[in-house]
């Protein structure tokens, strides 16, 4: 059985609010509901490997602590930008 788009988006926010450190719930969730929807199947694909990272990665990646992997630079550049609004 394959998840359709809604559900898979609305699985993506959940976890993206229960993550592990409340820092990575509030900057996730935050971006996750600002963005998903309008996210094409190539980002969704990118959000969801992300979602599988260390949240302790995740966020000196998104303080600019530590380079991000390649794979995730744009994204993570796209989170951070979003909290230095």
């Amino acid at each position: 059985m394959t998840e359709t788009r809604d559900v898979r988006i609305k699985r993506m926010q959940m976890r993206s609010m229960r993550r592990g450190i409340k820092e990575m719930d509030l900057i996730l969730s935050t971006y996750a509901e600002r963005n998903l929807e309008a996210m094409d199947t190539t980002s969704l694909d990118q959000f969801d490997a992300l979602l599988h990272e260390n949240d302790q990665d995740l966020y000196q990646w998104v303080a600019g602590q530590v380079q991000p992997p390649e794979g995730f630079a744009s994204l993570i550049a796209d989170i951070a930008q979003t909290f230095q609004k």
